[in-house]
Formats: structure tokens, C-alpha cells, sequence
């Protein structure tokens, strides 16, 4: 007996699309990332111009770059500027600031000012090498540059009204359309780093120019076809394809077309970017087999490749993917930036389908793998994240290749956007955060009023305000992580199971102002282990609670924490350090720690070490490495 597949048309009926909202919809005003928020705005905007204005970023005579330089200094580095001026605008958008406004204009003026007549606009081939544009797509971040510039323009326009870069970027964009595609007389070439992809369908959303739209769908579709590109420009300049320093071309995912790709290689930003791009034509223009390919490539990436922080790349060597199970802890490459790659696409993954899953990883990337990348008091930034340290690895006040530091900022001041999305018969709740949100359902004004401590506490009630009575559905993301939660509708209990979809609580009703739901989600210490075959976790445990992963620190366990064992039975328990890194949820139990005084210089015993008792702590991971320096480990060992 055999059964037919659902169709393409089928397969869509079934999913719950829905749109993203703008993070100035959304008023965040809880302890846990308001305070952040403040701090990005008051310190972190600020202190990053001063950092560029240092490096010379808008001054080409003391940034001493001239013609025919070498060696090659960060090509890309205007990108810095350009997610800076994102960030800025973002926070604009909510927060008024006419200081921050002038800065940005400019900053803009700097900008224009370096456009060439025909549209072209890149620092490096204006000012060192304008014969060599466009001759190295495959290295050199033409486009990438020209993505982030985009998005800018779009964050700009839309954070005050103001059409100066977004006119700029547009006449870029129009003269990348004269320039790239497949008729005849064009470039048939693409970029080496994903970006300008999504950058365009920004562009288009905000503009309804559809030829940004179709240059984001050639640039997708044309990547890794036959005859490769890079082999011919690499032919053009002389060089040997074969000597590229990679040695492949899934470093840049351009080994083969998008849709016969199958696993998550290469570069991690660079994959991210790119199948965020994927999510955002599905989105515009439905294609199953674009669909299919990200559903694919997720699947592979959450069960062969993804580190329990969120964090993903697992080497220095190419900023990326080896091979499944490979998740080293110590040398985990972990780039913040990547973790930021993951939130976006999940966030569009969300759009296409309200699957918990989407969001669970959204959530697990956010409070972790990227909210480790930058201090408590947002100065200093981690550019890797692993998930062990020997004490010498700290965050610090600026990179050489600054792409981290702004890449913070931008999605922390865009974090409202993250909380919900709506369609025209439902709303979506996909994280706990204190505020308010302004929503629109089915034509009519919704106000969401959301209280929580979380992520210490489960307990989340919302309230909702509206003009008049309306239908509509309201969801609520059960995580993945909480084995138990209760749900009351005006003080009336509501059976999970039966509004149970894909993660979320459906309730579908004649909503009233007034109403007030509560969520209760069970926020035990859990024990979490890793699959068999990654071989650095073998009898070790990571511990975690609610959203958050959890480490030890030398600060807090006084004895090298390789030695310390955590046995299957000890009980954990929890509980709030409001003086503690900003204020934080510890963990505490019982353990042993192995003992070497005995062993003097003796290497090998044919009896095993003694042991002691010890009270172990552990902190959450993001907070790591703000007191002493000292080792940090987020698996510990059972046995």
C-alpha cells in the first residue's frame, strides 16, 4: 500500500505564514534587556564612531591608503561605517537623538561624497585600485560592501524619513542592475560573500522597484552554475583557479547551485547571509524547491553542526563548517557575527512557517551564542565564542576586521522585531519580553502587554487592550526546552494539548479588552548531552536553564575544571545574585574534584586519583569573562 506526497500547494496550505513587524511596533522595558538596550544606545553607538574616527575611517589622507598599495589592507572594512550607520538609525527610529541624527548626516555626506557618477561606490577601487573593479568577485567584497550599504540606506529611510542614503544606495543598485545578469553585454557574476541578496529584497520592499527583486533572484539562482565564475575572472586575472586558497568552493557555498546543495559548508556568515536570502525570495515570490533547499540545509546544520550556545563554525581555518559532529570546545570558532546570521534566517524561516523550532534556535542563538559577543556594558566584544577558555581569551575594544562589533549593535537595536509577527488572522508571540507591542491583526489595532521576569522566571502573563472586539487567533511559542507548562485565560485553565500547533499554543477566540492571558513555563536546571560522536563531549554534561546556557568559571570554582566531576545524581539547585554581573540566575551542587598533589612527577599510576568534595557554580555563559581571568568550560565532565 503506498501513499501520495502532498503537493507544493498543499505543503503551503499547511504552513502558517506570517509577516515581521518593526522593532519600533515593540517597547522593551524589562531588566534583562532594556538596560542593554540603553547601554548600545548611550555608549556603544558613541564609543564606536570615536573608534573609526581613530582608525581613520573618513579621512583617506591619514588612513594613508594610496594607489597600488600592498599588501592589502581589509577591503571591506566601509562595512564597518555602513552597520554602524544601520545600528544608529535603528536606534533613531525609537529613541530620537538630534546628536546621533547630525552624526549620521554626516557620515552620509562621507558617503556620498566617495560615489562615483555612474552609481559605483567602494572605498578601496575609488581611491587605491579603480582598474580592478569587479575582477575579483570571488575575494575582494564588492558586493558585500554594496550590501551592507543598502541596508543601511533602507534602516536610514525608515528610522527618519530622510531620503539622502537611501538615494544613494538606490542609484547603486541601479547601476548594479546595468551591470550584473544574464543578458547580453552584462557580468555574469556574483559575490564571493553573501549579502547584497537580501540587502536588494530590502531595497525592494521598501521601494517597489521589482528589478531590485529579480537582480536578488539572479544573483541566488546564477551562484555555483557552469562554467564557474571565479574559474573564468580568475583566468582573466591571470591566476590559476586552482591555486585559490581555499581549495574549494563550498567555502563560498558556490560548489553548486543553491538548490542541489545538502549540507552546511564553508564560511558561516557567508552561509547564513546566503540562506537568509533564500528565505526572503520564498517569502516574496513562493518557490517549493528554494523551500525545500532551507529546510535541508537547517535540518543538517541543528543535527550534525550546531554548538548548544548557538554558536556555529567550528574552525579558524575557513570561519566555518568541517565536517558533522566536528564541535571542538577550546579552538570552537564560534563567530559572533555567525550567530547573528542565525538568528536572521531563522527569523525568516519564522515568516514562512510558525514553527516553535525556528524559534527555539532563534532564541538559543540570541541569549547566548551572540550575547556573549559584547561586555555587560557594551565596550568590548568577543569576535570568537567558544565554549572553553584556559584564561586567555578576553573581548575586546575593537578589531582590525571590525564586522562584529557594529553587527551587535544592529541586532540589538532591532531586537523588537523579533518578538512577534502577524498575519491577517493571527498573532505570533515567539519571545518573553517585558513590553508592549503595537500590533495590527486582520484590521484591527491589537496592544499586547507583556509582564516577565524571563529569562529568570517562567512565569509570563499578557494583557490585551483593543479598540473594539475582534476574532483573531493569539499563539504562544511553547520553547523546546520547558517539559511543562500551564495556560489560563482570565484565570480559566486551558488544556496545552488541545491548541497545541507546532509549538504554539493556538487560542482562537472574540478577544476583549482586558483579557489577560498567563503562561507559566517550568524553568528546571536541565542536563544536556551531546551526541555520541562528538567526540570532545564523551562523559560530559552542559547545563542549562530556561534559554540560557550555563559555564564554569575560575571565579567561582577554585580548582582547575577539568578536575571537577558532576555526578549524575547530585541535585542542582538555582537562584538569583541580583549583585552578581548585572544580576544573574547562578547554579549550584554538589561535585568532586580530582586531586594531583599526590602525583608529584610521576605521568602514569595503576591506581586512580584521589578526590574531594566541592560545591560547584555555575554562571550563564553570556556573562563570562568579566571579573578575573581565569578558565571558563561550558561541558563538564560526569565521570
Amino acid at each position: 500500500m503506498t501513499s501520495s506526497s502532498p503537493t507544493s500547494t498543499q505543503q503551503a496550505d499547511a504552513r502558517r505564514g506570517s509577516n515581521a513587524v518593526a522593532h519600533t511596533t515593540v517597547t522593551i522595558e524589562d531588566t534583562f534587556w532594556a538596560p542593554r538596550l540603553q547601554r548600545v544606545r548611550e555608549n556603544t553607538l558613541p564609543m564606536m564612531y570615536e573608534q573609526m574616527k581613530l582608525n581613520n575611517y573618513f579621512d583617506s589622507e591619514k588612513r594613508g591608503w594610496k594607489r597600488g598599495m600592498h599588501p592589502i589592507p581589509y577591503v571591506f572594512w566601509e562595512t564597518d561605517i555602513t552597520k554602524w550607520v544601520e545600528a544608529a538609525s535603528l536606534s533613531l527610529a525609537a529613541h530620537p537623538d538630534a546628536q546621533l541624527d547630525a552624526l549620521l548626516d554626516t557620515t552620509i555626506e562621507f558617503i556620498r561624497s566617495i560615489q562615483q557618477p555612474d552609481g559605483y561606490l567602494n572605498i578601496w577601487f575609488t581611491e587605491v585600485e579603480p582598474e580592478k573593479r569587479w575582477s575579483n568577485m570571488r575575494d575582494l567584497h564588492e558586493l558585500y560592501c554594496a550590501g551592507h550599504l543598502i541596508e543601511a540606506g533602507v534602516a536610514h529611510f525608515q528610522g527618519t524619513g530622510k531620503r539622502s542614503l537611501l538615494d544613494i544606495v538606490s542609484r547603486y543598485a541601479d547601476y548594479l542592475d546595468r551591470t550584473f545578469g544574464l543578458e547580453e553585454g552584462k557580468k555574469r557574476g556574483y559575490s564571493g560573500h553573501p549579502e547584497i541578496e537580501l540587502a536588494l529584497v530590502k531595497l525592494y520592499r521598501v521601494t517597489g522597484e521589482k528589478r531590485y527583486l529579480n537582480l536578488s533572484q539572479y544573483f541566488v539562482d546564477e551562484r555555483g552554475k557552469q562554467p564557474h565564475y571565479f574559474d573564468e575572472e580568475a583566468h582573466l586575472r591571470g591566476d590559476d583557479p586552482r591555486d585559490f586558497w581555499a581549495q574549494t568552493y563550498e567555502y563560498n557555498q558556490s560548489h553548486v547551485p543553491i538548490r542541489e546543495q545538502r549540507e552546511v559548508v564553508g564560511h558561516a556568515v557567508r552561509a547564513m547571509y546566503l540562506y537568509s536570502a533564500v528565505a526572503d525570495l520564498v517569502k516574496e515570490r513562493y518557490d517549493e524547491s528554494l523551500f525545500q533547499t532551507g529546510e535541508r540545509l537547517w535540518h543538517h546544520l541543528v543535527s550534525k553542526r550546531l554548538y548548544i550556545t548557538g554558536g556555529i563554525g567550528s574552525t579558524a581555518k575557513n570561519e566555518g563548517f568541517t565536517e558533522d559532529y566536528d564541535l571542538p570546545n577550546l579552538t570552537a570558532y564560534a563567530e559572533s557575527c555567525a550567530s547573528i546570521g542565525l538568528v536572521m534566517w531563522n527569523h525568516r524561516l519564522l515568516q514562512l512557517d510558525a514553527d516553535s523550532r525556528y524559534a527555539d534556535l532563534l532564541e538559543r542563538a540570541l541569549y547566548n551564542g551572540m550575547l556573549s559577543g559584547i561586555s555587560l556594558d557594551g565596550s568590548k566584544y568577543f569576535y570568537v565564542n567558544p565554549l572553553e577558555s584556559k584564561g586567555d581569551h578576553h573581548r575586546v575594544g575593537w578589531f582590525k576586521c571590525a564586522c562584529c562589533p557594529p553587527n551587535i549593535a544592529r541586532t540589538l537595536m532591532s531586537l523588537g522585531q523579533y518578538v512577534y509577527t502577524v498575519s491577517d488572522t493571527d498573532i505570533f508571540t515567539h519571545l518573553y519580553i517585558q513590553g508592549t507591542g503595537e500590533l495590527s491583526v486582520g484590521g484591527h489595532n491589537v496592544k499586547v502587554e507583556q509582564e516577565t521576569k524571563y529569562p529568570w522566571d517562567g512565569a509570563i502573563s499578557l494583557k490585551m487592550e483593543l479598540d473594539e472586539p475582534a476574532d483573531f487567533g493569539l499563539n504562544l511559542r511553547i520553547p523546546g526546552w520547558c517539559q511543562a507548562a500551564q495556560l489560563s485565560l482570565n484565570g480559566e485553565a486551558i488544556a496545552l494539548d488541545d491548541h497545541l500547533q507546532k509549538g504554539y499554543v493556538r487560542i482562537e477566540r472574540r478577544w476583549q479588552s482586558g483579557d489577560q492571558i498567563v503562561l507559566n513555563l517550568a524553568m528546571p536546571v536541565m542536563r544536556v548531552y551531546a551526541h555520541p560522536d562528538i567526540r570532545e563531549n564523551s562523559d560530559r554534561v552542559a547545563l542549562q536553564r530556561g534559554p540560557l546556557v550555563y559555564c564554569l568559571e575560575g571565579a567561582d570554582n577554585a580548582v582547575p575544571l577539568h578536575h571537577i566531576r558532576l555526578p549524575e545524581t547530585a541535585t542542582l539547585e538555582s537562584h538569583f545574585e541580583p549583585e552578581l554581573l548585572g544580576g544573574v540566575t547562578v547554579i549550584e551542587g554538589p561535585a568532586t574534584v580530582v586531586e594531583s598533589e599526590d602525583w608529584s612527577d610521576t605521568l602514569y599510576k595503576t591506581t586512580p586519583p584521589q578526590s574531594h568534595a566541592h560545591t560547584l557554580t555555575a554562571i550563564p555563559y553570556y556573562a563570562w569573562d568579566h571579573r578575573q581571568a581565569g578558565e571558563m568550560s561550558v561541558w563538564i565532565s560526569t565521570k
